[in-house]
């Protein structure tokens, strides 16, 4: 893989990262191949794994052997692996839903700015997200990464640019093989299974002492910085939050985070998941989502005014998630088990409501000086594929700017005490994806097509499924 030909190259109208170039001695990035040859050697590489991220937000990619990686070669993934199921299946083709004919290759292009180190490797391994593009080197649109790059450039057009911070809910489970049986907490160090309702609990943490140290210290060798880590309200339900920045770098955060506790839980002999509603009657999880918007030449944001008070962009911005995130929903709650996250709580919104630190309503004002004033979207689930949700949540936002929507008035006491007023299940949140006549141009036809089209596939899946809930209330009752 030769330098000329492996230069990574920003996406069409997506502008260079501003920052300074990584220094090659740091845990994470290198600014071009000389110096990750460099990087590679200091620290014994032997091995890299080239990943990107499916439309579920799972790895897929190639490893090989560092030498191999810094040479003439060429690295490439067929296009199929953007149109099947999160359960491997490949849907049928409909009018938008369409594979490549012949089902040609797409190149990985590494981001040498995202590599670092394997650290529960017991080889010295190294990671690299990878950028898709077709065989003449275009870009590919409905990959997840350039989905969200498209949104960025969408804002760079304007002289501005994004900022977020996501917050990522999950689960610590025991280990489960059977998937025919309830999940249920693991124990901790006390050596019995921790019970729910331990929001902010020191203890509760201190449970999993150990495997947090494992975490924070995967997290470090890869560069990546915790901001917070707390004990949530469900049984051995954890919550990491990240430092705020740019969002494809936070994307690529947490899509190696995810990765991270996953493995950090296995050294430990139980599972961490990411699913929305992993246990009846607990908790969900979910993926808030802090965003505000930045001047590229004042550094000033633009929900602010001179004299501190809100802009009309702020307004318009939640005006804006008000009306598209309900649309936008299946992809900040990709699957059947996320709309059961979706119930009336007084942690988890079920409406199209903001207000001002008010944590039942969808969008949440927090407080802040005029410099930190941001919007959360609180409606995301965990499970969601971090670069959609946050190209979801921003679209919506950008375009209550650009046709200058008016907000509601702000909900001042619960939002959650009338009707839902989202989407109940998957199949309606595609639907409204599909018919949302802004999207096709802000996302792009082929993307909504084929997101639509694996989204239905995944909900066939689920129906070939018999529930115990049926079994239980059907069997002898019908």
């Amino acid at each position: 893989m030769s330098p000329k030909k492996t230069t990574l190259k920003p996406a069409r109208n997506v502008p260079a990262s501003t920052k300074a170039p990584p220094d090659p001695g740091s845990l994470r990035g290198v600014a071009n191949w000389k110096e990750a040859a460099r990087w590679l050697r200091d620290r014994g590489i032997e091995d890299i794994e080239c990943i990107t991220p499916d439309l579920a937000g799972v790895p897929r990619g190639k490893m090989m052997p560092s030498s191999k990686f810094t040479s003439n070669t060429s690295l490439a993934l067929p296009s199929a692996i953007y149109r099947h199921t999160i359960s491997g299946e490949y849907p049928d083709e409909t009018e938008s839903f369409r594979y490549e004919p012949r089902d040609s290759d797409l190149k990985l292009m590494p981001d040498l700015s995202t590599l670092s180190v394997v650290p529960w490797e017991t080889d010295p391994t190294a990671q690299v997200i990878c950028d898709i593009v077709d065989s003449d080197g275009g870009e590919v649109p409905y990959t997840p990464r350039n989905v969200l790059k498209r949104i960025m450039s969408l804002y760079h057009d304007r002289g501005w640019k994004p900022i977020v911070a996501p917050e990522i809910e999950f689960y610590l489970v025991a280990k489960n093989d059977d998937p025919d049986y309830p999940l249920h907490p693991p124990k901790g160090r006390s050596g019995r299974s921790i019970l729910g309702g331990q929001g902010y609990s020191i203890a509760g943490i201190n449970e999993f002492d150990e495997l947090i140290d494992d975490i924070y210290h995967f997290s470090e060798k890869q560069g990546l910085e915790i901001d917070t880590l707390i004990h949530e309200e469900g049984p051995a339900q954890l919550e990491i939050n990240l430092r705020h920045g740019n969002p494809i770098e936070l994307a690529d955060q947490v899509f190696l985070f995810k990765r991270t506790i996953r493995e950090a839980a296995l050294k430990h002999d139980i599972y961490a998941t990411f699913m929305a509603k992993p246990m009846q009657g607990q908790p969900g999880s979910a993926m808030h989502i802090h965003q505000s918007v930045v001047n590229i030449d004042t550094g000033k944001n633009v929900f602010s005014n001179a004299d501190g008070s809100a802009s009309k962009e702020f307004f318009h911005f939640i005006g804006g998630m008000q009306k598209y995130v309900p649309s936008a929903l299946a992809m900040l709650a990709p699957y059947v088990n996320s709309y059961r996250r979706l119930q009336p709580d007084m942690s988890c919104p079920v409406n199209n409501a903001w207000g001002y630190d008010n944590r039942t309503t969808a969008f949440r004002v927090p407080v802040s000086d005029p410099q930190a004033r941001r919007v959360e979207n609180r409606l995301p689930s965990s499970d969601a594929n971090p670069y959609l949700a946050l190209a979801a949540s921003l679209a919506a936002g950008l375009l209550g700017i650009m046709k200058e929507i008016e907000p509601t008035a702000p909900t001042e006491d619960s939002a959650n005490e009338g009707s839902i007023d989202l989407p109940r299940g998957l199949l309606e949140a595609v639907a409204l994806l599909e018919d949302e006549p802004a999207f096709e141009e802000i996302f792009g036809a082929q993307f909504i097509g084929l997101y639509a089209g694996v989204k239905r596939g995944e909900f066939e899946t689920f129906m070939q499924v018999i529930s115990p809930w049926e079994r239980e209330f059907l069997l002898l009752n019908v």
